[in-house]
């Protein structure tokens, strides 16, 4: 017996402990209230948030550092003209680094496009783009001749694997979480905003308040001062 009522003391503990966002947004006076909901229609306005503009940035930023990469291996092997054509137009799987920079660019396309542009609340789109990458790099790794090259064998491959995985971390871990968040806090502030107007309907605002005209309080005084003047003549 005793266990089960300990069981219930915990099973109410717990609901009790796993609303207590729902208790502080009732216990803001309504004015706070309306001010927070105004401030997330704001937000809503703005058509994106500002964590997803910061994973936004940093896929640019994943396009604009591979290319700078590319450029300086172009240069290293002997002038950007030269090795250009010759890692473009004669394009060869086991010794350019063309194919890395356009992988960069199929990232930035796609995840701009589905998150900035379409403002995806899924991770569908950049799990695609990181199992594209990783695979086409583990492939170009084990198939081509990138290590007999110097440093960029390594440095180019192992960067651009590790910029996806990033972009995949922050999307799962601060960008869709945090978005989901905002969006819960809205909505108690708004179900709360409506019970508040329920259960207060009459309340009067500052302009609703007045005072008895002066005149009747004036005509009551002339009255109580004729009676006592009448009084004293009597």
């Amino acid at each position: 017996m005793n266990r089960v009522l300990g069981d219930a003391e915990n099973a109410h503990s717990s609901s009790v402990e796993s609303c207590p966002s729902l208790r502080d947004v009732h216990s803001i006076n309504p004015t706070q209230l309306m001010a927070r909901i105004e401030s997330y229609e704001g937000r809503e306005k703005k058509g994106i948030s500002d964590v997803r503009r910061t994973f936004c940035l940093f896929v640019t930023f994943d396009l604009l550092f591979i290319t700078l990469l590319w450029i300086i291996e172009l240069n290293v092997k002997g002038g950007i003209e030269t090795t250009l054509e010759k890692e473009v137009l004669q394009y060869d799987y086991s010794s350019s680094y063309f194919d890395i920079f356009l992988l960069a660019v199929f990232r930035f396309k796609v995840l701009i496009l589905a998150y900035a542009m379409c403002r995806l609340r899924h991770w569908w789109a950049i799990a695609f783009t990181t199992a594209v990458t990783s695979a086409f790099l583990l492939a170009k790794v084990i198939i081509s001749q990138l290590f007999s090259q110097g440093a960029f064998g390594y440095v180019l491959p192992i960067i651009s694997f590790i910029l996806a995985w990033i972009e995949t971390w922050f999307l799962d871990f601060k960008v869709l979480p945090q978005e989901a968040e905002e969006e819960n806090r809205f909505l108690i502030a708004q179900d709360a905003s409506e019970r508040a107007a329920l259960l207060h309907p009459g309340a009067l605002s500052d302009g609703q308040f007045y005072s008895p005209p002066e005149s009747v309080a004036g005509s009551d005084e002339d009255s109580e001062e004729k009676q006592d003047s009448e009084k004293q003549v009597v």
